[in-house]
């Protein structure tokens, strides 16, 4: 039963990893750029943002799912005295990243959003939507490693 646990635990990191590189490295380069694609001036990039924040919006259900099972399978593994160097902090940068992303900086950019098209051009959006893309990469980066260091471990023995 533990190895179909463990399979399931990885498919979802994997799936995670996929959906978090797809968003940073295709989608939102691709809505950003709306217009190249079309050939005219359809949306502002205010609207371009508005349909990013669209797509993270219904992405964070995922991603707090995830959250939710790698402090599951990580919290047992480290109960069960199961305790890792790599697993442990890139498991608890995961959460962490993912919880800053979807309960913080995602509410932040929709109220700062809520003010209106000015915001694009306002310094604090810019700050928290750089903030928001590095701890999206971060998030990647614990991923890529958690689900390394799982697949390393389970296939060790």
């Amino acid at each position: 039963m533990k190895r179909w646990i463990d399979i399931a635990y990885l498919m979802l990191l994997g799936a995670t990893l996929g959906l978090v590189l797809s968003l940073g490295a295709i989608v939102a380069p691709v809505i950003f750029h709306a217009n190249d694609y079309l050939d005219q001036e359809l949306l502002s990039h205010y609207q371009m943002g508005l349909l990013m924040t669209a797509i993270f919006l219904k992405a964070n259900y995922w991603l707090n799912f995830t959250a939710f099972v790698i402090i599951l399978r990580e919290g047992y593994a480290y109960k069960s005295f199961e305790r890792d160097r790599i697993v442990v902090p890139s498991a608890a940068t995961a959460v962490l990243m993912i919880f800053l992303f979807t309960l913080y900086y995602t509410n932040q950019i929709v109220s700062l959003q809520a003010k209106g098209q000015s915001v694009v051009e306002d310094p604090t959006f810019e700050t928290i939507h750089k903030a928001s893309e590095i701890d999206f990469g971060l998030l990647a980066l614990s991923l890529v490693l958690l689900l390394g260091r799982r697949l390393y471990l389970i296939t060790k023995g």
